[in-house]
């Protein structure tokens, strides 16, 4: 994420999700996730599932992105964490969960 200037928002169990054009202006934020997705599903397709057992194979990833308006905040006040709402963020985790695995949505 660091490459293509991808915040990280946060990771539940396997899933993980990114943001750009949020914590600083970024015109070609578009293409920056696009490449990132590009690169991920690379780092997967080279990273042993377990390296004691190859025969295991290699990690496979869904990925889904969406480009829209959202709405940010920090949420919580005991744990306080900065999240991202809206139909953008939805449309995009309904479509990672709607990919095949070593596809972007």
């Amino acid at each position: 994420s660091h490459d293509h200037d991808v915040f990280k928002m946060e990771t539940i169990g396997d899933a993980w999700m990114g943001v750009t054009n949020i914590c600083k202006d970024q015109s070609d934020h578009t293409k920056r996730i696009a490449e990132f997705a590009i690169d991920a599903i690379k780092a997967a397709e080279e990273t042993l599932i377990n390296e004691d057992d190859p025969a295991k194979g290699f990690v496979q990833v869904r990925i889904g992105f969406h480009s829209g308006p959202v709405l940010s905040n920090v949420v919580g006040s005991r744990n306080p964490k900065f999240s991202v709402f809206g139909d953008t963020v939805n449309t995009s985790s309904r479509m990672e969960s709607n990919s095949l695995p070593g596809q972007i949505l």
